[in-house]
């Protein structure tokens, strides 16, 4: 009965976030003893990758804690068969870890970087655990970087502090009670782990170094601990043939052909199961050929040794399916298993059952909308929600999204878009390649193609065009307004009388060009500018801050202007109506007086509206 019991439970899904570069696939890497991390673009893991670590494993890594009479540990008590960690490309793709609108996901890790602390996508990958109900441990890792660490490789944190000089520790401290402190401020309570009272009311947090392995063995523990601890009724697996998973890569292979990988997060999978899963036309349905496991410590995405082929996979695991026609499966779409030794109508209900809902679970994420948005193609299902989560967040409205290469049709969509609102009549392209034809069309219509294989930059770049088009139309807006002029005769600089009469100014703000009249403060009109020079050039406008020689025509230093005047451009009201519509768009000198040629003007005028 106790061996049953024990085959109720299966593996906890362990999903690692956290900010770029914090160490989240070297921590996994120190774990299996792999360097999956150095094959990534950019050295940043790019898709899902799973592995598991079997309880074995686990418990002679954690050995040491025992031995040193920290811990003591009744094996036989080890309910969880292992644990299935989930590597994750940031924050972005955990939101396509989910069954039906809740995430697979048992447990989590967050990694933050003891010497950076936290940053955005710290605070972004703590929303999605606490949306999705996901508890999660948190790994301060790179304590190997804090000044004067000794490192200890491979030794629990508890016997290498021990042999830490005080500076560092006390910098631990610190580090550890910012983030503390910086949870607290979001509502949660956290400590450090071996100080932790209760584990259902606190994140504990484990000083990690994915470098010299220290830390692993206590973060290893309390995942193993939380598990068993709290997910009891969450890890009760479902024994039914009617397998559920989400496809987390499609890929080829030499000598099989195209094959998935995908995560199996409930039921059984057997070798002679029907599939059903969405593709680029819609659901499909195959014949399952063979199921390939990597070996326990292997990670599904760059296995060190050949898979073994098996005849049923049990929730929870990373498993490779191998069958015909697989080539337009897409990667991030639910998966369902449909045993063959039904029916042949009890299959084809099954399957008609599961097409509904595979349909359902993405129709949200591919559309098109009659609206002005950006054009969004991704390479998985995943990526693109991530996407399309990230600009809803933005306020970027998308016009299409889907998964593929970019092709014509993207372009003529994108270059209409463009007609209507410049900033959005771009295509984003995540991992995905871009057809010949579409890259020709995309120059003649100077359609923007915005393409990177890592998720972030891909918005680094869509906020610089829409930065850059924004300046664009602003520089266009006030080069065409009427702009406000404000100026003062320089003492001294008095180079003819009248006829015309030439003084030296100082633009105080705005600007001033030829052919403008100008006013004094009372608001008489003393002459139109005749010309602008420096240094014997003629100027078409000078801007605040020059010192230029001007002539004004009817104008006679004496009587009508003397030094140290202030001068205005005369404009007419309807032009300072046109100007106030950009107000914000001026220098706040300029506004400024713009506001004092007004007051003036509603002096001279007795029209107390005048201007607005």
């Amino acid at each position: 009965m106790k061996e049953d019991t024990k085959a109720l439970i299966r593996a906890p899904i362990c999903a690692v976030l956290g900010h770029v570069d914090h160490g989240k696939t070297a921590l996994l890497d120190k774990i299996r003893g792999t360097a999956v991390q150095k094959r990534e673009a950019g050295g940043i893991t790019q898709h899902i990758g799973a592995s598991f670590i079997p309880t074995p494993v686990i418990f002679e890594i954690i050995k040491p804690i025992v031995e040193a009479g920290i811990v003591k540990i009744d094996r036989s008590k080890w309910r969880v068969p292992g644990l299935l960690f989930i590597d994750t490309p940031g924050h972005e793709t955990f939101r396509n870890l989910r069954a039906r609108g809740s995430s697979i996901a048992d447990l989590g890790i967050l990694v933050v970087d003891v010497t950076a602390g936290f940053q955005p996508q710290t605070y972004e990958s703590i929303d999605l655990f606490r949306s999705y109900k996901v508890p999660f441990v948190v790994a301060a890792n790179k304590i190997d970087k804090l000044p004067g660490w000794n490192p200890q490789p491979d030794m629990p944190f508890l016997l290498s502090m021990k042999k830490q000089p005080k500076p560092a520790l006390d910098a631990l401290d610190r580090a550890i009670d910012r983030m503390i402190i910086n949870l607290a401020d979001i509502g949660i309570s956290a400590e450090r782990f071996d100080r932790v009272r209760d584990f259902a009311r606190q994140i504990p947090i484990v000083p990690t170094s994915a470098i010299t392995g220290e830390g692993i063995p206590e973060l290893l523990l309390v995942l193993v601990g939380v598990a068993q601890r709290f997910l009891g009724k969450k890890l009760k697996l479902t024994l039914s043939p009617e397998a559920k998973g989400v496809i987390l890569e499609v890929r080829r292979v030499e000598g099989i052909g195209t094959v998935i990988d995908a995560i199996i997060y409930d039921g059984i999978l057997t070798s002679n199961s029907y599939i059903v899963y969405i593709s680029r036309h819609g659901p499909e349905v195959r014949k399952i050929r063979a199921l390939l496991m990597p070996k326990p410590l292997e990670e599904i995405r760059d296995p060190r040794e050949r898979f073994l082929e098996v005849d049923k996979v049990t929730a929870a695991a990373g498993v490779r399916i191998v069958a015909s026609d697989l080539d337009d499966a897409l990667a991030g779409s639910p998966l369902y298993g449909i045993p063959a030794d039904l029916s042949e109508q009890e299959v084809q209900v099954k399957i008609e059952h599961f097409k509904r809902l595979a349909i359902a679970d993405i129709a949200h994420i591919r559309f098109k909308k009659a609206i002005a948005g950006v054009v969004v193609k991704a390479d998985t299902l995943g990526s693109l929600e991530a996407i399309i989560a990230k600009l809803d967040e933005m306020r970027i409205p998308v016009s299409s999204a889907d998964v593929g290469p970019v092709d014509k049709e993207d372009v003529f969509l994108a270059a209409t878009i463009r007609q209507e609102k410049e900033e959005y009549g771009v295509i984003l392209a995540f991992n995905v390649d871009i057809m010949d034809e579409a890259k020709e069309l995309a120059e003649k219509e100077e359609v923007k193609i915005i393409r990177s294989n890592i998720i972030y930059e891909l918005f680094d770049q869509l906020r610089q065009h829409i930065y850059e088009v924004e300046e664009k139309r602003k520089m266009e807006i006030l080069a065409n307004i009427p702009w406000p002029g404000k100026i003062q005769i320089l003492p001294g600089y008095v180079f003819r009388v009248s006829k015309p009469a030439i003084v030296g100014v100082r633009v105080l703000a705005g600007k001033i060009r030829p052919k403008q009249e100008l006013i004094r403060e009372d608001g008489r009109v003393v002459g139109k500018i005749l010309q602008i020079q420096s240094e014997g050039k003629s100027l078409q406008e000078a801007v605040e801050g020059m010192d230029v020689a001007i002539s004004i025509d009817k104008a006679v230093v004496g009587r009508h202007i003397k030094e140290g005047m202030i001068l205005y451009v005369h404009l007419r009201e309807s032009e300072v109506k046109e100007t106030r519509k950009y107000m914000n768009l001026l220098p706040s000198s300029t506004r400024e007086a713009l506001r004092e040629y007004i007051n003036i003007m509603r002096k001279v005028t007795k029209k107390p509206w005048w201007g607005l």
